[in-house]
């Protein structure tokens, strides 16, 4: 299932993504930096939700209290959060 979230704080304005179970594919970011981000994509793909948040959770950009990585981070758990509460109300 492909999910979208709007960043908070960083240069992109958007990132989505697919999860296949806790598997997170096809990362995108719209806007940002267009290097950086797309060796993210490549780096992350086939990661799992843990892996990836467990790596890029709490990586800061500058002064600001987050990054593109970060919120990448936060979106990957969250969305997983709502795809096991989406499959126990089933």
């Amino acid at each position: 299932m492909t999910y979208s979230f709007k960043t908070k704080d960083t240069c992109s304005s958007k990132v989505s993504f697919d999860l296949e179970g806790d598997i997170v594919r096809n990362v995108k970011f719209t806007g940002g930096c267009n290097g950086n981000l797309r060796a993210i994509q490549k780096l992350v793909e086939g990661f799992t939700v843990e892996q990836i948040h467990s790596n890029l959770s709490g990586i800061l950009c500058g002064r600001r209290s987050t990054s593109c990585a970060d919120q990448l981070a936060q979106a990957v758990k969250k969305a997983y959060e709502q795809s096991l509460q989406a499959g126990n109300q089933t």
